[in-house]
């Protein structure tokens, strides 16, 4: 019997690249929960949409009749769960969005979940499972000698990683209460096609394109490891496949970088891409004020998924960023919409504090 995924969120960044994943690589069929929020993306998907195996459900996950009903409908037997509100500095000027979508919806997707289980029976009610997709931002700053673990305690920095953090718990307890098979993974920085123009790689990209300047936090010596969103996917699905029930893995991609370092990195391709004198679109980059309550390092170890499953990713980041960057130089029909439309490049984080 081929598996029949629900994925919430399929139409943002890293769900989208999930079924397409997804949809390429196996005989499973796929629907897609999503809210359609700001940075949803539709055309992520336009490769698939056409697909008999995929289908687009336009739902708030906390809308509990529509999403019982697509659980009737659809009968999955495996739920991803992306749908979350994720950008810091958003999380920043407005917190009460994070909290809603990612721990009441976060609530809703258990309770839903859970009771739809308990009503499958033999080899069915076997095999599900729900994997619930999240942040090595719950950890809050490392040290420099120091790597989170999957052991590690959580100390969230913001509202958005403090909303991760209680949807990790909410999830673990549904696990352990009432015995609903759940995997937990918390990833590190993704990059790749199709990311929303807010985020660091994308945002420098574009800005450096335009000869606007590019701001970067406090000294830019925050440090980040990159996963790659193709390696991300792959990781996801050998957790699907074979990750322990009621485990938790952390994915890391092995590519720590300080932030300026990565604006770097990327105006040098540029200069090389477009022809233009070494330094020409460095000399674009501007320190600006931090963001409050910053973190300065994060960090996962990622033994246990490659020790256990096997996983490693194949992208390095000088080539997946060069691989980035000539995305978005030859995919501008797919960005200028968005820019022009939904986010015009502005600074995020600041209004909701006094006098900033």
């Amino acid at each position: 019997m081929s598996e029949r995924f629900l994925i919430t969120g399929g139409a943002g960044f890293i769900g989208s690249a999930l079924i397409r994943r997804v949809l390429a690589g196996t005989d499973a069929s796929v629907v897609n929960v999503d809210k359609l929020t700001y940075s949803a993306t539709k055309t992520s998907l336009a490769t698939v949409s056409g697909s008999p195996r995929y289908v687009l459900k336009k739902i708030d996950i906390r809308n509990r009749v529509a999403l019982n009903r697509i659980f009737d409908e659809f009968r999955p037997t495996a739920v991803i769960h992306l749908a979350a509100e994720t950008h810091v500095d958003r999380s920043i000027d407005g917190p009460s969005p994070f909290i809603q979508t990612n721990v009441v919806g976060t609530c809703v997707v258990l309770e839903v979940a859970t009771t739809y289980r308990q009503a499958l029976a033999g080899t069915e009610r076997e095999r599900f499972r729900l994997l619930h997709v999240s942040t090595d931002e719950v950890f809050g700053s490392q040290d420099i000698n120091t790597c989170a673990d999957e052991a590690s305690p959580y100390n969230p920095s913001s509202p958005y990683s403090a909303s991760k953090a209680a949807s990790d718990h909410l999830v673990r307890a549904w696990g352990m209460t009432y015995g609903l098979p759940v995997i937990v993974s918390r990833c590190s920085n993704n990059y790749g096609p199709f990311q929303f123009p807010e985020k660091l790689i994308p945002l420098t990209i574009i800005r450096a394109l335009s000869g606007s300047s590019i701001g970067i936090y406090g000294k830019g010596d925050q440090r980040r490891d990159w996963l790659h969103v193709e390696d991300h996917c792959d990781a996801l699905m050998a957790l699907l496949n074979a990750g322990r029930i009621g485990d938790t893995y952390n994915v890391g991609g092995g590519a720590e970088s300080a932030n300026v370092d990565v604006a770097r990195a990327i105006c040098r391709i540029l200069d090389k891409q477009l022809a233009k004198p070494p330094g020409t679109h460095e000399a674009l980059i501007k320190f600006v004020e931090d963001r409050p309550g910053h973190d300065w390092r994060y960090a996962v170890d990622s033994e246990k998924i490659r020790r256990e499953l096997g996983w490693r990713p194949r992208w390095t980041f000088e080539s997946g960023l060069k691989a980035t960057v000539l995305w978005y130089l030859e995919n501008r029909n797919w960005w200028e919409p968005l820019l022009k439309n939904r986010y015009q490049g502005e600074r995020l984080g600041r209004s909701f504090l006094p006098g900033l």
